[in-house]
């Protein structure tokens, strides 16, 4: 998910250069590639410099929630894994343990960090469509809250270092030398 607003860091991280790629979104992608069948970049527009399929925000608002409806009005798949951009530390080893632990019956499936719920790193089942639906009518966008009116299981991740998020310039400064 790579269409958020960036107003913190007040450009858009999607496009800052990470590791050895030229945008954070690139990184993302090349280092997933291997372990799904098909990636997308949910955006507001195809602002990339790299050869991949685009899902565009299909609602002018820029919510995670926006990404999640577009998403599923736009592929026909039962099922996606939601991966924020800025989250540039979740590991292969989380994303295996989520599908491992995943029970058929939750309508997604969502890491837990001692930091919480972390919303934005997790399996989204076409079922909730509707309700995110009805919360984009009422111009809730928060996915917390959305979580809270669908069967939603959470796997302990005991590394929060994973899930931190490149918000800030500062940030992004340590998040390049970790990654060095």
């Amino acid at each position: 998910m790579a269409g958020g607003k960036s107003s913190r860091m007040k450009q858009d991280k999607a496009l800052l250069p990470f590791g050895e790629y030229k945008s954070l979104a690139e990184y993302q992608y090349r280092r997933l590639f291997p372990y799904f069948d098909s990636i997308y970049i949910s955006a507001k527009s195809n602002k990339f410099n790299f050869d991949v399929e685009i899902i565009e925000d299909c609602y002018k608002e820029a919510s995670p929630l926006v990404a999640l409806v577009s998403i599923f009005e736009t592929i026909e798949v039962n099922e996606v894994f939601l991966l924020s951009v800025d989250a540039p530390f979740v590991s292969s080893k989380t994303i295996d343990k989520l599908y491992a632990k995943a029970d058929d019956k939750s309508d997604v499936i969502i890491a837990e960090s001692e930091h919480g719920l972390e919303p934005l790193c997790g399996i989204y089942r076409r079922n909730i469509l509707n309700k995110a639906k009805t919360f984009l009518e009422e111009n809730n966008h928060r996915l917390q809250a959305l979580l809270k009116t669908v069967k939603a299981q959470t796997i302990r991740i005991e590394d929060a270092q994973e899930f931190v998020n490149l918000n800030h310039p500062f940030e992004y400064e340590e998040a390049k030398k970790r990654i060095t």
